[in-house]
C-alpha cells in the first residue's frame, strides 16, 4: 500500500476514534438510557478497513478516553477490541447490510457484556460509576451473585446500543461511495 493508502487508512482509523469519543460523550451528557454509542467508530472502521484496524480503533479509543477523562475506561478496551475483530471478520465475509447489521448487533449485545462483566467484577467489584450501578446494587442486595448482578444490566443496555450502533453503520455504509470501501479494504 502506498503512502496515499496509508494516509487514508490512518486518517479513517483516527476518525473512528473521534466518532467513538464524541458520540459516547454526547450520549453520556444527554443521559440517554440504554445507549452508549461509543463503538460506532469501531464498527465503521472494522467494516471499511477490516478487523485489525477495527480492533486498533477500538482499543485506542478506550486508552485515549481513559487518559483524557476516566481511567476506568482503559480495561474495557478488550471489549472494544473484540467488537472490532468480530465486525471486521464478519464484514470480510458478508455484505454489512441492514440484515447483517441486526445479526451482528445481537451477537455484540451478548459478547460485549460477556467480556465486560468479568472486567467490571474483577477490577471494580461490579461498580463502575455508570447507570448500571443502581440495577447492580439492587440485584446484588436481592441475593444475585455479583457476576449476575453485573451482567444483567449490561446485557439489557447492550441490546439496544449495539443494534442501534450497527444499524447506523449499515446506514452509513449504504450511502458511502463504494470507492472508499473497495479502495481502502486492505483488511490488514
Amino acid at each position: 500500500m502506498g503512502s496515499k493508502g496509508n494516509a487514508f487508512t490512518l486518517t479513517f482509523a483516527a476518525m473512528g476514534i473521534v466518532i467513538n469519543i464524541v458520540f459516547g460523550t454526547a450520549v453520556n451528557m444527554l443521559h440517554l438510557p440504554l445507549l452508549y454509542l461509543d463503538t460506532i467508530g469501531t464498527i465503521f472502521t472494522a467494516v471499511v478497513l477490516g478487523p485489525w484496524y477495527g480492533a486498533l480503533t477500538g482499543g485506542l479509543t478506550n486508552v485515549i478516553q481513559g487518559v483524557l477523562t476516566n481511567p476506568k475506561d482503559i480495561p474495557f478496551a478488550l471489549v472494544n477490541i473484540a467488537i472490532g475483530l468480530i465486525v471486521g471478520f464478519v464484514a470480510r465475509k458478508y455484505k454489512f447490510n441492514f440484515k447483517m447489521a441486526m445479526i451482528v448487533g445481537c451477537v455484540l449485545a451478548v459478547v460485549a457484556p460477556l467480556i465486560g462483566t468479568p472486567i467490571a467484577v474483577w477490577i471494580y467489584g461490579g461498580i463502575t460509576g455508570d447507570g448500571n450501578d443502581i440495577i447492580f446494587t439492587w440485584l446484588a442486595k436481592s441475593g444475585q451473585t455479583i457476576f449476575t448482578a453485573a451482567f444483567i444490566p449490561r446485557i439489557t443496555g447492550n441490546i439496544l446500543d449495539k443494534l442501534v450502533s450497527c444499524f447506523l453503520v449499515a446506514l452509513l455504509i449504504d450511502r458511502i461511495p463504494s470507492r472508499f470501501i473497495k479502495g481502502s479494504s486492505t483488511n490488514a
